[in-house]
C-alpha cells in the first residue's frame, strides 16, 4: 500500500510542480536520463543477481515476448487502418505493448498476491518485460524514429542501451556473493526509478493532449488492458493447461499498465511524445479498476 500511495503521490507532484513552473521545462529530459543510465541499471544489478531458474520460469518469461509480438503486429495493422503518423505507430507498439511491470506491477502484485507473489513478479518483469525493452524495444524505437537503420546500427543501439549493458553484466555475476555495501547502493540507487519516472510523467502530462488523441488513446489502451491480457490468458489457461498462483501472476502482470520506461524510449527517440506520456498516465489511473476486475477473474487459475 505504501508503494501505490507513492506512487500516486509522485505523480501529482509532477503534475504540480508543471503547474506551478517550480522546475525547468527540461526536467523531464534530465529525469529520463538519470533513470536509464542509473536507476534501471542499479535495479537490474540487484534484482538479476537473485533470480533463481525453475521449470516455470520459461513460461512466465515468455508472457512478455508474446505479448510484444502481439503489439507490434496489431498496431502496424491498426497505423494502416487509421493512417497513422510512423511515429504514433512506433509509440502504442511500445507503450502498448510492453507493461509496467515492475514499480507499478511489483507494488500491485504484493497488494493482491502477498510477498510470496514477487518472485514470480521479477521474473516476469527482469527476464521478460525488461528484456524485450532493451532488445526488441529498442529496435522498434530505431526503425520507426529513423526510417530503417543497418542491422549493425540497431545491435550496436541495443548493446550500448545503459540497462541491457547491465543486465549482461547481472547474468555474469549471478555466481558472486555480493558484499552488503554493494547491494545496499544498489537498493538506494534502484529505489529512485519509481519516484523520479512517476514525477517525469506526471510533469509532462498535458490535459490538452487528449484533443485529437482520443481514438488512439482508447485502441492502444483498449489492447494493452483487456483485449492482449484476454488472449493471453486464454493461450496459459484453456490451452497449455497451466494453473497456479505463479500463473495467477503472471496474468496479473499482462494487464499492467503502460510501462513509463517505454514511454521514456518513445520520448527519447521522438516517437509522439504527448501521445505516449498520455498512454502511461491515462493507463495507470484506468488500471486501478481493470486490475481488481482481472484479479476477481482469475481467482480460481
Amino acid at each position: 500500500m505504501n508503494n501505490l500511495i507513492l506512487i500516486i503521490l509522485c505523480f501529482i507532484a509532477g503534475v504540480l510542480l508543471h503547474r506551478y513552473k517550480r522546475m525547468p521545462a527540461n526536467t523531464p529530459a534530465v529525469l529520463n536520463s538519470f533513470i536509464l543510465h542509473i536507476s534501471l541499471p542499479a535495479l537490474t544489478l540487484l534484482y538479476v543477481h537473485d533470480l533463481h531458474m525453475t521449470g516455470d520460469v520459461v513460461l512466465m518469461a515468455a508472457m512478455a515476448w508474446i505479448y510484444f509480438a502481439m503489439s507490434v503486429a496489431f498496431f502496424w495493422w491498426v497505423g494502416r487502418w487509421m493512417a497513422l503518423p510512423r511515429a504514433s505507430v512506433g509509440a502504442l507498439m511500445l507503450t502498448g505493448g510492453l507493461g509496467n511491470t515492475s514499480f507499478v506491477g511489483l507494488p500491485m502484485i504484493e497488494a493482491y498476491y502477498g510477498h510470496e507473489g514477487l518472485t514470480t513478479g521479477i521474473i516476469v518483469d527482469q527476464l521478460g518485460s525488461f528484456l524485450v525493452l532493451s532488445t526488441l524495444g529498442i529496435t522498434v524505437a530505431g526503425i520507426y524514429s529513423s526510417g530503417r537503420p543497418t542491422a549493425k546500427v540497431m545491435l550496436m543501439r541495443v548493446l550500448r542501451f545503459p540497462p541491457f549493458f547491465a543486465l549482461v553484466i547481472a547474468l555474469c555475476l549471478i555466481p558472486t556473493t555480493y558484499p552488503d555495501w554493494f547491494t545496499i547502493i544498489l537498493k538506494r540507487m534502484g529505489d529512485t526509478l519509481a519516484p523520479l519516472a512517476l514525477l517525469s510523467v506526471g510533469f509532462q502530462l498535458r490535459l490538452g493532449h487528449l484533443v485529437g488523441n482520443g481514438k488512439k488513446l482508447a485502441v492502444g489502451l483498449g489492447f494493452k488492458l483487456i483485449l492482449a491480457p484476454l488472449v493471453i490468458f486464454l493461450l496459459y489457461v484453456p490451452l497449455l493447461g497451466a494453473h497456479g498462483q505463479a500463473i495467477q501472476v503472471t496474468l496479473f502482470e499482462a494487464a499492467m499498465p503502460p510501462m513509463i520506461t517505454a514511454a521514456i524510449i518513445a520520448t527519447e527517440h521522438e516517437l509522439d511524445p504527448p501521445f505516449a506520456t498520455l498512454m502511461v498516465a491515462v493507463g495507470l489511473i484506468i488500471s486501478f479498476v481493470t486490475l481488481t476486475a482481472w484479479w476477481w477473474l482469475m481467482r480460481g487459475v
